[in-house]
């Protein structure tokens, strides 16, 4: 009945394909008459790059077209319009004063082929960006190339891997916690190195009994994420890092999670020799969605001089690119990166200060341990009842009592307007539904998301395994969706 009555509702009509609507001889565009004398196509473009016939492009006016994509834009969730608890995702609202001024035209128009003189603007403000990447982290050594967090990451074990051939060490092992993110192996094979999975112990730390069997002089670097994807931060990591300099390795930090430590605690102060950050979750920005990302990486001294090239360097009051690097791993991305992302970081770290990003990290860890507190009873929370930016509830006992799964209480979240947390993820945690609502969100808000949660698992079975019920399309089989798109539209 509630499909029905939100069925009901849509405007069937725009929302079917282009293609669909399609109908001869309709435009949305009209232009008039060409001044200028005709030739034939032919004398233009070489002939045997000429299709035989034009392309089968939909016909439509301008209204079908709007009608469309503004019906489409209301059957997605966003920031902009629901609650996004994505644990992991740090999906944090993104001010709109940072995208009005990336759209800047001294930004937005400028070619990565003009004089450096002439963009003189741009290039100080990468310069500043590298110095407060590098003030925040604690790690000196800072390029802005990579297009994302896991780019950031390959890019990082890329230099790990000219620094030991520079030394001439045979390295070729990369350890990684249990609870990491994927990327962590996934970056450490396409480096070339072979992946070691370290367990966690019973309180979701490092096991250090297990990290010290698995490290020899064949491991090259130990990467971990802290605070880890349980919202915990882990206490050993000095001793971590310890173990794995005495026998000359290099400490990653996985930089997914530094909304939660922001101004608190620097990675390179408590060991870390590269990071990552991810600047739409760190510092905000648009996420998701296949768009462009950034993922700069910050290395300590020894490190700089691999560095994807060109940095930004300041010589006597001028900004240049400096491609005088010659232990350098070289370009990693074209150009200098995605500005846009990287501008809108900018603009974030300035409107907030030093003192402001410590605000945003306490706001955030405060946030989420106001949700714990409020969800842990009626949802066990395996790793205790303090966290830091995120923590994971279970629905194992649920699962048990009455075969309710966490996909079914995500699904069914839906229904009131709630994005749903991470499930499944991480793989540590039975049933896991990891939750980060992030500084941004109000105690209503919270609360809100809350008491559906907790009504949502006193729900019958039979309706949580058909949730949601308010959307066009229920329960896809997503492993399929994700296996074989379909990507092309045909008639038949």
């Amino acid at each position: 009945m509630l499909r029905q009555q939100f069925s009901m509702s849509r405007n069937h009509l725009s929302t079917q394909l282009l293609f669909e609507l399609s109908r001869s001889g309709r435009r949305a565009v009209r232009f008039p008459a060409s001044d200028t004398p005709d030739k034939p196509l032919t004398d233009l473009i070489p002939s045997d790059v000429l299709a035989e016939t034009p392309p089968p492009l939909p016909e439509l006016a301008e209204p079908e077209v709007v009608r469309h994509f503004s019906n489409l834009s209301t059957l997605n969730m966003s920031v902009d319009t629901h609650f996004y608890p994505l644990g992991s995702c740090t999906m944090k609202y993104n001010p709109k004063r940072n995208e009005r001024l990336a759209s800047l035209p001294g930004f937005l128009e400028l070619h990565p082929y003009q004089p450096e003189d002439t963009i003189q603007g741009l290039l100080g403000l990468l310069f500043e960006l590298q110095s407060m990447l590098a003030e925040i982290s604690g790690l000196p050594g800072v390029s802005l190339q990579p297009a994302a967090g896991a780019h950031g990451e390959l890019a990082a074990l890329m230099v790990a891997a000219a620094y030991f051939r520079d030394l001439g060490e045979n390295r070729t092992v990369v350890l990684t916690p249990d609870s990491s993110h994927g990327t962590n192996p996934a970056s450490a094979a396409m480096a070339g190195f072979d992946t070691v999975t370290v367990k966690s112990n019973s309180q979701g730390f490092v096991d250090m009994g297990d990290l010290a069997a698995k490290l020899g002089h064949n491991v090259a670097v130990f990467m971990i994420t802290n605070p880890n994807t349980l919202g915990l931060f882990d206490p050993q990591v000095g001793q971590i890092a310890g173990l794995v300099h005495e026998l000359g390795g290099l400490i990653y930090l996985d930089g997914a999670n530094m909304n939660a430590i922001l101004g608190k605690t620097r990675p390179g102060d408590f060991g870390a020799d590269m990071m990552h950050f991810n600047p739409h979750k760190t510092f905000s920005g648009p996420h998701g969605g296949g768009g462009p990302g950034a993922g700069p990486i910050c290395v300590s001294h020894r490190l700089t001089p691999y560095l994807p090239k060109p940095v930004v360097i300041k010589d006597q009051g001028h900004y240049r690119l400096d491609f005088d690097r010659p232990k350098s791993i070289g370009r990693v991305r074209s150009f200098f990166g995605n500005v846009g992302v990287l501008i809108r970081a900018y603009a974030y770290i300035r409107t907030y200060g030093p003192q402001g990003l410590e605000d945003v990290s306490e706001n955030a860890v405060l946030n989420a341990n106001y949700l714990l507190s409020k969800v842990r009873h009626f949802l066990p929370t395996p790793h205790g009842d303090r966290c830091m930016h995120e923590f994971v509830a279970s629905a194992s006992k649920l699962k048990k009592e009455r075969g309710v799964t966490a996909m079914d209480l995500a699904k069914r979240l839906l229904d009131s307007g709630f994005h749903a947390p991470t499930v499944y993820f991480p793989l540590t945690a039975p049933e896991a539904m990891m939750i980060e609502p992030t500084e941004t969100e109000s105690k209503d808000t919270l609360d809100a998301f809350a008491q559906t949660l907790f009504h949502v698992t006193g729900e019958t079975a039979e309706l949580l395994h058909e949730a949601p019920h308010t959307t066009l399309i229920s329960r896809p089989d997503e492993v399929q969706a994700a296996k074989k798109p379909r990507m092309k539209w045909s008639a038949q």
